[in-house]
């Protein structure tokens, strides 16, 4: 591979840089650090820069793979990635640093700094916000319903709340449930903005960012900045087997959008044992589980996830967004964090960096490898018999998502349906628990049959890493009496987007058809509900028994409701 003189002069100075800090992790677990990231070490692949922190220094840095494959240009522990949700994390902590200037109080209610916000006839605070127990429908998803093509259409944040202040309904009661919703985020984007007079990038860059020292970090604002040493992000095109160009459009900040390098965030990981920015007591804060209504407490802290692996406590926090993949992993009892930043949409860094704790930390941990994986005491499953796979194949519903999926057989093989033919393989490793065969999470998913007993109902579980299971019912065949497919025929709008939506029959199918978009087959889920990539339509009637709109449940928007407007 031939570098241009510029491109190889950056690398070669960084490549000193980086050899020169290196020598904490000794050669052969270096290596052994290495083959973890084999995949993407290589000159005609997007990849990945990592970061390893122990005791508040750089154990080990490295690039893998390249950063700008148009102009050969390599990654580095120099290059800055666009982080997607690890982003959080920053704003929280601006937030927080308000708090300590006695500004605002985490129980304030966010119409006092956002008066545009509609009224949902219950009190907001600071703290559902930041805890995403607000109830406030997810920005994205919001956009996406509206028309918007994600990260494609330049999205701005009077672009994000343009389409809240439209919302007439919340998810659920404020402090009820924990919905990830980036639309709090920006919202305390915002707060920030109008408390501090600075936007979230010069109070970032002002309070947090140049006091630390991190010098290549920051909140793009602007689609069109040119930012120096800046990774491109990729998403592999399967059918053609090669990459693309798969970057941001947006300029809207709290939520997203923060630009760094595996070597800045060092000095955000060790804020939080020497504070630097931030008193004490607001970094313990920051790290802070909230707690529901009832008083169950969620994993979510500020900005950060807490929880555990393999028996260590862990703080951390992952990002996706385009073709860009983040993660950093603190193991706080050992101060040892594993920074992973990817521009390939296929990699998964929050199983790397795991990946890198399991080789650096083996001596540390409390339980083994498998344990995260629940697997059976009965040990590793071999074979199925069809009369078993077609025991376990049906369909399913998570009532508290609203979520359908279904379990096929498919060529002998068991299998499960995401949604309109996202279909995988499903692979067994204990007694009725099976991992899913062809994804790079398929390993940290355990998917969990069963049985009925005289306390328990027959459900399908479904767990990540170790996290609670959802819990999936089983769906019986619908009762079609009196349902013609041509009745749900015609246009459907809702008050609180533009587009109509347009539902026809096709090949005696129904197909949904909405302005940016494919038209969408919807499957048959059970009596007057059908599910399609957009989620789930449930068609709604009148006394009459006449379909007269629908409710859709897509994602993180619930109750999404839509009027009939013609057949």
């Amino acid at each position: 591979m031939t570098l241009p003189r510029n491109s190889l002069i950056f690398f070669v100075v960084t490549l000193a840089a980086f050899q020169a800090q290196a020598g904490a992790l000794a050669p052969d677990v270096a290596t052994k650090v290495d083959e973890v990231f084999k995949k993407w070490d290589k000159s005609d692949s997007p990849g990945c820069a990592v970061g390893i922190y122990k005791d508040g220094k750089i154990a080990y840095q490295r690039g893998y793979g390249m950063a700008d494959l148009n102009n050969d240009v390599p990654n580095t522990p120099a290059t800055v990635f666009h982080v997607a949700s690890m982003s959080k994390q920053f704003t929280a902590m601006s937030i927080m640093l308000l708090v300590q200037q006695g500004k605002l109080s985490l129980d304030d209610d966010v119409h006092r700094y956002i008066p545009e916000l509609p009224d949902f006839g219950q009190k907001i605070t600071i703290a559902h916000l930041l805890h995403h127990t607000s109830g406030m429908r997810d920005q994205w998803d919001l956009l996406e319903l509206a028309g918007w093509r994600y990260s494609q259409d330049l999205i701005t944040d009077d672009d994000v709340m343009s389409v809240i202040e439209k919302q007439k309904e919340l998810n659920f009661t404020p402090g009820d449930k924990f919905v990830y919703s980036n639309t709090g985020f920006t919202l305390l984007g915002l707060v920030v903005k109008r408390i501090s007079g600075m936007s979230l990038r010069e109070f970032t860059t002002k309070n947090i960012f140049e006091p630390l020292g991190m010098t290549h970090t920051h909140f793009r604002d602007d689609h069109a900045e040119i930012i120096k040493h800046d990774a491109v992000g990729y998403a592999l095109d399967n059918e053609k087997k090669t990459f693309r160009i798969s970057i941001t459009n947006f300029d809207t900040v709290g939520a997203t959008s923060l630009h760094t390098t595996v070597e800045d965030l060092l000095l955000w990981d060790e804020n939080f044992y020497h504070p630097r920015v931030g008193v004490a007591a607001i970094l313990k804060q920051m790290q802070e589980r909230g707690k529901l209504n009832n008083g169950e407490q969620i994993d979510y802290a500020l900005g950060l996830d807490i929880g555990s692996y393999r028996g260590l406590p862990t703080v951390d926090h992952g990002g996706a967004d385009a073709g860009y993949r983040s993660d950093m992993t603190r193991f706080p009892e050992q101060h040892f964090t594993a920074a992973v930043l990817c521009n390939s949409s296929d990699a998964n860094p929050s199983v790397l960096a795991r990946k890198i704790a399991d080789i650096v930390l083996a001596k540390d941990f409390k339980l083994s490898e498998t344990s995260g994986t629940k697997q059976s005491p009965q040990g590793t499953g071999t074979g199925l018999s069809l009369a078993e796979m077609t025991a376990f194949a049906g369909t399913y519903w998570n009532r508290e998502q609203d979520d359908f999926e279904k379990i096929i057989v498919k060529d002998g093989k068991l299998n499960i349906d995401f949604g309109n033919g996202d279909i995988h393989l499903l692979k067994s490793f204990g007694n009725a628990h099976f991992h899913v065969a062809d994804t790079p999470w398929g390993d940290n998913f355990d998917l969990h049959f069963v049985a009925s007993t005289s306390t328990t109902a027959r459900h399908m579980g479904q767990s990540f890493g170790e996290n609670k299971p959802d819990v999936y019912e089983p769906v019986g065949a619908p009762d079609l009496h009196g349902v013609v497919v041509g009745d749900y025929v015609g246009g459907y709008a809702s008050d609180e987007i533009d587009p109509i939506y347009r539902i026809a029959v096709d090949d005696g199918k129904l197909i949904l058809t909405r302005l940016k978009h494919k038209a969408d087959t919807l499957w048959l889920a059970t009596r007057d509900v059908y599910v399609g990539d957009i989620g789930t339509v449930r068609f709604t009637r009148d006394v009459n028994s006449h379909i007269v709109g629908f409710t859709l449940n897509a994602g993180r928007v619930r109750n999404f409701h839509f009027k009939r407007l013609f057949n």
